[in-house]
């Protein structure tokens, strides 16, 4: 599990390799991430957007830009946590992913950027 705290916003992800699919007639490698999203400020937020790099070993990369996460925008009170699952498909059997969450600071009204800490995605037969 990596963990980064970004302005009191704890961010933090698991992942978990599902297995593979085709497409198009094409191999893929599927994984599945955990986040945990904590507010351990004093302030009220709330998460807007996101923003994902995708990278994987064959020197693809995918940029992912959408409201909320998962359909969601949720409201997190000091010392909450909001949790979700997603996942991605890969080319190859291993890659990273990264990037941010735009929150808005409710007292404040000021909008600021959490960052999401860059994973690894591996798939078990790949490690060495």
């Amino acid at each position: 599990m990596v963990t980064q705290i970004t302005k009191g916003i704890k961010i933090s992800v698991d992942t978990e390799f599902k297995g593979t699919n085709y497409k198009n007639t094409k191999l893929l490698y599927a994984f599945e991430y955990f986040i945990s999203i904590e507010n351990q400020s004093s302030d009220v937020v709330q998460l807007n957007s996101r923003h994902w790099v995708i990278l994987d070993s064959l020197n693809k990369q995918e940029v992912v830009i959408g409201e909320g996460v998962i359909g969601k925008k949720p409201v997190l009170q000091p010392g909450k946590i909001h949790t979700y699952k997603s996942g991605c498909l890969l080319s190859s059997t291993f890659g990273a992913m990264y990037g941010y969450y735009r929150m808005i600071n409710l007292n404040s009204t000021k909008k600021f950027n959490v960052i999401i800490p860059s994973f690894r995605l591996i798939t078990p037969f790949a490690i060495n």
